[in-house]
């Protein structure tokens, strides 16, 4: 196979694409800014954690099927897999799909296939079409004609920790700006996905992406203002959904500190802000997921005031269980604002990373192992639901404050100490 791909981006779902896409025999030549990452993966190790991902990139650049650059290259297929977050209220930024796309419009030529894969707001693809063809007045977008682009929509949709599964298996969406757009764009992703192809338009791909992430916020929402609720009327919320839960048509996810990552926790203001007078639900469980660091940076204070100079281990940063990934974690924005206060000692345990982020090694924060942790704290901050943590001693917790936020901590008769939220 000589097909070229050009992929811009190669963070956690750009690596993991250029990696799945070389082992299944396409040329693939991978973009990024950062200029380290593009030494270690060129040097074939990688700049992120995904199971497995660090041997597909080894195998694959050693048999030269994968490179990296801080600059594209010719190719038939660009694949833009950049950031999109938001701006001040929650505005969305387009800046680094725009940057994308600007980096690879010398690059391009008639027959070329553009998709865009970073969730983007509801038409981001129709104003790449048209950065595109304000550079390249010799490309043209009208079907059948000799210099045609083909330009789509294809979310990604996988799983931190599951990726390169996923990324085969998973039904994807694909949307283009016109209909040979969305076929020509399928049959490359037919070419190597085992799921259904799905295909629509361009407007429809981004919306659908969206609403995917809303569900789900949707309903942690539930869980976390029910999970508040339990705490005033000194109910146990992981007793009272699992019991709800056996209802054949009840499904309530389970609650914790906020909600973090890239998707959950910044996509469904896209809607918000495409349809601001009819989201309402959607604002709404937004502000509730939002404010729960808050509720639970209040429990913690309440803690507190039961020592002089208390010592807290807090564990957990990511923002879900068993990856490194931090991104939009409210465990971050929590240790960060306890950081804040005064008179206290903060121990974090994070198992899969090796060093704080930025924003928290210029704070009075130590990282920790767990045991450590534990060992010198009074109260005891449950952040994330690791597998590791799952196997804490119930015995190192005795004669501690525990704030469970993930309902984890397992004892036989729960002390009033421990308080799940």
């Amino acid at each position: 196979m000589n097909v070229k791909v050009c992929i811009v981006g190669l963070g956690y779902i750009g690596l993991p694409t250029a990696a799945v896409l070389a082992e299944k025999g396409f040329l693939v030549h991978g973009v990024d800014v950062n200029e380290e990452a593009v030494h270690s993966i060129n040097n074939g190790e990688v700049h992120i954690y995904e199971p497995d991902l660090d041997k597909v990139v080894k195998k694959v650049v050693t048999a030269g099927k994968l490179t990296a650059d801080i600059v594209p290259m010719k190719a038939d297929i660009f694949i833009l897999a950049v950031p999109t977050p938001f701006k001040e209220n929650h505005k969305p930024d387009l800046a680094y799909v725009e940057s994308a796309t600007k980096s690879i419009i010398p690059y391009i030529e008639p027959g070329n296939i553009i998709i865009l894969e970073s969730t983007s707001p509801i038409g981001t693809t129709e104003k790449m079409a048209e950065w595109i063809l304000h550079e390249r007045t010799d490309l043209s977008m009208d079907e059948n004609k000799s210099n045609q682009i083909f330009v789509s929509h294809c979310p990604e949709r996988v799983l931190p920790g599951q990726i390169l599964k996923e990324l085969i298996e998973n039904d994807r969406t694909v949307g283009g700006i016109n209909k040979t757009s969305t076929q020509k764009t399928a049959e490359f992703y037919e070419s190597f996905v085992e799921g259904k192809v799905l295909q629509t338009n361009a407007k429809t791909a981004e919306l659908t992406k969206l609403t995917e992430n809303t569900y789900r916020d949707v309903n942690i929402a539930l869980a976390n203002e029910l999970s508040m609720i339990c705490d005033d009327l000194e109910i146990d919320a992981w007793e009272l959904i699992k019991l709800a839960n056996h209802h054949p048509r009840v499904n309530i996810l389970q609650p914790g500190p906020g909600v973090g990552g890239h998707c959950i926790a910044v996509d469904p203001w896209f809607i918000v802000d495409a349809a601001p007078k009819r989201a309402n639900l959607i604002h709404t469980a937004r502000n509730v997921n939002d404010a729960k660091p808050q509720f639970v940076l209040q429990k913690v204070k309440e803690a507190m005031r039961m020592f002089v100079n208390p010592s807290i281990a807090c564990l957990g940063l990511s923002f879900k269980a068993n990856i490194d990934d931090l991104r939009e974690s409210p465990a971050v924005e929590i240790v960060s604002k306890l950081a804040s206060l005064s008179n206290h000692s903060i121990y974090v345990s994070e198992p899969h990373i090796t060093q704080l982020p930025l924003n928290l090694q210029k704070l009075n924060i130590q990282l920790a192992g767990t045991e450590d942790a534990l060992k010198y704290a009074d109260i005891v901050l449950l952040l994330v639901e690791h597998d590791y943590f799952k196997l804490i001693d119930p015995i190192s917790l005795e004669n501690k404050i525990v704030i469970d936020t993930k309902g984890i901590v397992q004892m036989d008769s729960k002390p009033k100490a421990i308080k799940s939220i």
